[in-house]
């Protein structure tokens, strides 16, 4: 395992777990995200990155698919059981099917090789930014109904019980409680909680609906709070309408 020194987490400073078993890549993206100022550790396996990330409190993850010992899908369900920090999902493979297993286990991001250096960059610090609670320009609480989310903490309650969101999840449904009441396309859902709706599918949004629903509904199958509109998008009822 390649490790850097980890001096304490200071604002700004970008800690990331890099689960990677391509010697060269690891190298590679190790060295693009260090010149830009961000501390990088490498682990080549499964239960590597699953040791270092129990070890050491990182800002994100970036998650290999294939990996020995134990693959990608398998150390994010782990994490996953214990863990709400951001992963980022990176593989050769490209078809729809695999990146929706990805963020059914919990990933946040999912991003396919060959990648561009810039974009990773970008969606590291975009996780970063969500996870520190300064994803958009307001920090103040969000009422819907019994549904709060506190941007600061990231810390989203529904009748006083706290909801166990990822980052991504807390980003999305804090994107619909800030219009509640409102019917929001996958496109502008995309756009507003990504920036942009480039390179990215939409059942990527499907994928992270179902999972908000798990969490806040009491019947996921008929969803009262987070509804579908069909062939328009989805909409976060506000509290006169729930």
């Amino acid at each position: 395992m390649e490790e850097t020194t980890h001096s304490p987490s200071e604002e700004g400073t970008i800690q990331v777990l890099l689960v990677e078993d391509d010697d060269r890549l690891a190298r590679l993206t190790s060295r693009y995200l260090q010149e830009h100022g961000l501390l990088v550790t490498v682990a080549s396996t499964g239960p590597e990155g699953l040791s270092e990330a129990n070890r050491h409190a990182y800002d994100v993850i970036l998650l290999d698919v294939m990996l020995p010992g134990r693959d990608g899908i398998e150390v994010c369900r782990e994490l996953r059981t214990r863990s709400d920090i951001p992963i980022i999902m990176v593989t050769a493979r490209g078809e729809e099917v695999d990146r929706v297993i990805g963020l059914e286990t919990g990933a946040d991001d999912y991003l396919a090789k060959p990648y561009s250096p810039r974009e990773l960059l970008a969606r590291i610090r975009a996780q970063v930014r969500r996870a520190r609670g300064r994803a958009g320009p307001s920090s103040q609480p969000i009422q819907a109904g019994k549904l709060s989310l506190d941007p600061r903490s990231l810390r989203a309650t529904l009748d006083g019980k706290v909801l166990p969101l990822t980052t991504y999840e807390f980003a999305l449904l804090r994107v619909l409680a800030e219009r509640a009441g409102r019917v929001l396309s996958r496109e502008q859902l995309l756009d507003l909680v990504k920036g942009n709706a480039e390179e990215v599918f939409d059942r990527s949004v499907d994928v992270h609906i179902f999972r908000i629903r798990q969490k806040i509904e009491e019947d996921p199958r008929n969803p009262k709070l987070l509804r579908t509109v069909r062939g328009a998008g989805y909409l976060l009822a506000s509290g006169e309408e729930s």
